[in-house]
Order: structure tokens, then C-alpha cells, then sequence
């Protein structure tokens, strides 16, 4: 019984095995799979993020938003130069001309006959006044033929440049529109480290493209750029920027302009992890002079500086380890003139923490010529406070006048006129000398040292830095320059196309 007891469940279970393996062999196995589909409306994770706002309240964190209020204020821009393989004996002096004129093979070898050689550059700009005006970067339309701006609704205008300014890198053109959206200002020393930020442009000309991080840092200076007096007070991001990108925006998650990207660190040129934008209380004062003065008139306090640091502190037994040093004071020197002297350490602007020197840079950068700033000191340990008025370069608080500015800034060189105890000593009647020489037509296109005193110009006689400007204002083709060095002999030549 016992055995039978044992055995009788065993056969039923083998019966059921057996069963099961017919029925998946014969139905479930030739049966075709299915599969069961669920569309999910929302990740649950995208409502999960949060953030603070400037109040402190919590908030959703959400970049969809932003991107479509900003996106149709962001624009792409095409610029167009036409350049030549060689040269173009058309654009040269008479003289030149002439000679070449006398030795065909010469000027057979340096003409190209005038045969033009487009080159197109990309970027972006940001719409900032709904008639047109349009903020990009300096690099993007520098030297261009003819500005084409795409909205992102792909309409295109033809635009025009309204100013420029290479200490910061910064251009306002305009198209001939009204009724745009704009993107607001807002206060960019309010922005904070650690901020959610988002980088709207045109990147390897992949239009209207949008990435998010955060603000990395403030006020860096990373020497890219070689304007004399140039302004790099930077913020630094990790929300991706790569080429095409130049003159886009940088928003924060309220969709404010909180800077123009400008910049990239990296060694390929191509994005390696942070991009650089010019903080939107420098764009909203280079484009107010632009828009007021057609040039950016720039207050100067005079004077040489370094950022302090432990090294510095130790090297001249400083009692900070932040500020701005005063190496040295130039001459006519608004900083000098108010009491400020070398050695002392600027700590403050106006009241605004001064930690360094690129955000020492920034804070005037944001005055005029005649404007008055409260300079706060560290001196030997004693903080004092002086009321400094800006001067502008030249060493007083006159306003820049655009025509002068212009024709100037394209020789890329700084004037002065020559002084009576010089003109004597060297026999002249007078003339203008070149005090320094940076990026610009001058240094580009011909052997000019600093020093060099312009006499004439294409004969004309030249005894001041307003007969310069006159006589090259205008102007088109070759120019000769005739001048002298102080301790060279003879009379030297110098010959650019304007």
C-alpha cells in the first residue's frame, strides 16, 4: 500500500508535465509574439528636479520653458570678406604703382588682377530692441563686406554695423525690422556661482541650439584678447559653447540676458568643458554708447595693476590676499590725481568688492570719460577713500568724437601730437607720433615701429593728431605715410591700402 501511495502521484504529475510541454509546443511556441506597448506622457524624474529662485522658493527646474522664450531672439549671422591671393596694385600709391608699371614681370607677380576671394564666417547675435538692433561679438563681423542675419523663423535681412568695439569684443549692427522679440537685460553682478545658466546660438551652423549648466566662475581673465586696453572680466560656464556660438546668449532660467558668449578654453577649438561670456553690464554700457555716440567712450583711472594673491602678499608684505595692486601710475594719471599712490590696494568701487584685477578692469570699464567713482584703499593696513574723475585715454574727460575714432582705431595705433621741445630738436614743423602700435593696419601691413612721427601724409603736411584723422577720413586705395625716428637718420616711407 505504502509503495502504491508513492508511486500514484508521481504518474499524475508526469501526466500534467506532459500535457504542458504538447500544449506550449503546439499553441504558445507557434503562436506569434506580442508585445505590450505603454507611452508614458511624462518622465516622472523631470518634475522631480527643483531649484531656488531669487527668493529662496522652490522651484521646478525646467528648461523647456526658457528655451522657448529665448530661442526666437537668438539669430544666426553670416559674415562675407573679400580678400585677394597676392596683392592689388590698384590699391597702392601712384609711386608704387608707377614702379611696378616699369618692371612687368614685378607687378605681373604681385597683381592677381583683382580676382576676389570670398571668405564666410558664422555666428549668432542676440536681439536686444524689437526695431533691429542686434548685439554680437566683434570677431564675428569683423572686417565683413556684407552681414546677412536668419531669425529663427527663417526670414533673412541684410544688416548694418551700428559700432564696434575690439576691447570687448562686442558689435551692435541692425536690420530693418520692427516688432522682434527681444531678450531683457539683467543685473549680471547678481549672478551667483552655481546658477543654472543656458547657452542659446548657432554652433557648427546647427541653428537655434540650446545647452544648460552652471555658472563655473566670475571675473576671469583669460588673455585672449589682443586690443590694447582690452576689458576681460569674463563668466565662465560648463553649459557647452563651441564654434558658432560667438555672440550668443547666455540666459539665466527667467530667460534674462546675463552675457554674450564670446569665448572656449580649449586646445582643439572646439568645446573641452568651459566658455566664456562677456557679462551683460558690460554689453548694456558698450551699447549704449553705440547707440548714443556711435563710439564706446571708456573712463581710465591710470594706472598699472596686479592682482593680489598670497605670492604678492608675501613678496611685498601685503595685509590682503585680495584686490587690485597698483604696480605704477601713468602719466596724467585721474587716479594720481585724486591721491591714490603706488602700492596702495583697491578694494572697493562705488562700494562693489574689488577681489582682482579683471573685475577692477570691469567696474570701470562701466564709466565715461568725466564720470566720478568712489575708490576705496588699502593702505599699509588703513583703508581710505577717494572720489577719482575718469579720465579718457589721451589724459583728460573728453568725449571721444566717433569720426576721429574710427579712421584712428582702423591704423591700430595710439597718436599724440608732437611736443614743441621735439620739433625743434629734430627741425620740423611739427607732426604726430605714434605712441603704440597694436592689431590694425599699421601693424599688419608694413615695418612701422613705435616712435615713428608722421609728417605727411601723401605729401599734404600733418602737425597734429586732427590733421591725421582729416586727412585719412574718407579716404580709399593707398596711403604714404612720411615721417621720422628721433634717433634715426633720413626720412622713412611707409605705404598701406585703406
Amino acid at each position: 500500500m505504502k509503495r502504491i501511495h508513492y508511486i500514484l502521484p508521481g504518474i499524475v504529475a508526469f501526466i500534467l508535465s506532459a500535457a504542458l510541454l504538447i500544449v506550449y509546443h503546439f499553441w504558445v511556441k507557434k503562436s506569434p509574439r506580442t508585445f505590450k506597448i505603454e507611452h508614458v506622457n511624462s518622465t516622472p524624474a523631470g518634475k522631480a528636479v527643483f531649484t531656488l529662485d531669487n527668493n529662496g522658493d522652490v522651484i521646478p527646474l525646467d528648461f523647456t520653458r526658457v528655451a522657448e522664450n529665448v530661442m526666437d531672439a537668438v539669430v544666426h549671422v553670416k559674415s562675407t570678406s573679400t580678400s585677394r591671393n597676392r596683392g592689388n596694385a590698384e590699391a597702392m600709391p601712384d609711386l608704387f604703382r608707377d614702379f611696378f608699371r616699369d618692371n612687368p614681370d614685378l607687378f605681373r607677380r604681385f597683381d592677381d588682377g583683382g580676382k576676389p576671394m570670398p571668405q564666410v564666417g558664422t555666428g549668432s547675435g542676440v536681439i536686444i530692441e524689437p526695431d533691429g538692433y542686434i548685439v554680437t561679438n566683434n570677431h564675428v563681423i569683423a572686417d565683413a563686406d556684407d552681414i546677412e542675419v536668419t531669425l529663427y523663423d527663417n526670414r533673412s535681412y541684410k544688416a548694418t554695423v551700428v559700432g564696434t568695439d575690439p576691447t570687448t569684443d562686442l558689435a551692435l549692427i541692425r536690420i530693418k525690422e520692427s516688432d522682434l522679440p527681444a531678450l531683457p537685460f539683467v543685473n549680471s553682478d547678481q549672478v551667483k556661482v552655481g546658477e543654472w545658466v543656458m547657452a542659446v546660438g548657432n554652433p557648427f551652423n546647427l541653428t537655434s541650439t540650446v545647452t544648460a549648466g552652471i555658472v563655473s566662475a566670475k571675473g576671469r581673465n583669460i588673455n585672449i584678447l589682443r586690443e590694447q586696453y582690452s576689458v576681460e572680466s569674463f563668466i565662465q560656464t560648463d553649459a557647452a559653447i563651441n564654434p558658432g556660438n560667438s555672440g550668443g546668449a547666455l540666459v539665466n532660467l527667467d530667460g534674462g540676458l546675463i552675457g554674450i558668449n564670446t569665448a572656449i578654453a580649449s586646445n582643439t577649438g572646439s568645446y573641452a568643458g568651459y566658455g566664456f561670456a562677456v557679462p551683460a553690464n558690460i554689453v548694456s554700457k558698450v551699447v549704449e554708447d553705440l547707440m548714443k555716440y556711435g563710439v564706446v567712450q571708456r573712463g581710465v583711472l591710470g594706472v598699472m595693476i596686479r592682482t593680489v594673491d598670497g605670492n604678492l602678499a608675501k613678496e611685498k608684505d601685503l595685509p590682503l590676499t585680495r584686490g587690485a595692486y597698483v604696480d605704477s601710475l601713468l602719466e596724467n594719471s585721474a587716479a594720481a590725481a585724486a591721491g591714490i599712490k603706488s602700492g596702495d590696494i583697491i578694494i572697493a568701487v562705488n562700494g562693489a568688492e574689488v577681489i582682482s584685477s579683471p573685475n577692477l578692469q570691469e567696474l570701470i570699464a562701466r564709466h565715461r570719460p568725466g564720470d566720478k567713482v568712489e575708490v576705496k584703499v588699502n593702505r599699509k593696513g588703513t583703508e581710505r577713500t577717494f572720489d577719482v574723475t575718469l579720465n579718457n585715454r589721451r589724459g583728460n574727460t573728453d568725449l571721444v568724437k566717433k569720426e576721429h575714432l574710427d579712421v584712428l582705431s582702423m591704423l591700430g595705433a595710439d597718436f599724440e601730437n608732437l611736443d614743441e621741445k621735439t620739433t625743434k630738436k629734430l627741425g620740423i614743423d611739427g607732426g604726430v607720433k605714434v605712441k603704440s602700435l597694436y592689431a590694425g593696419k599699421l601693424r599688419r601691413n608694413t615695418q612701422m615701429q613705435e616712435g615713428f612721427i608722421i609728417t605727411k601724409v601723401d605729401g599734404k603736411s600733418i602737425r597734429s593728431v586732427d590733421d591725421l584723422a582729416k586727412a585719412l577720413q574718407g579716404r580709399k586705395g593707398g596711403v604714404m605715410l612720411e615721417g621720422v625716428y628721433e634717433n634715426l637718420p633720413g626720412t622713412q616711407y611707409y605705404a598701406f591700402g585703406m
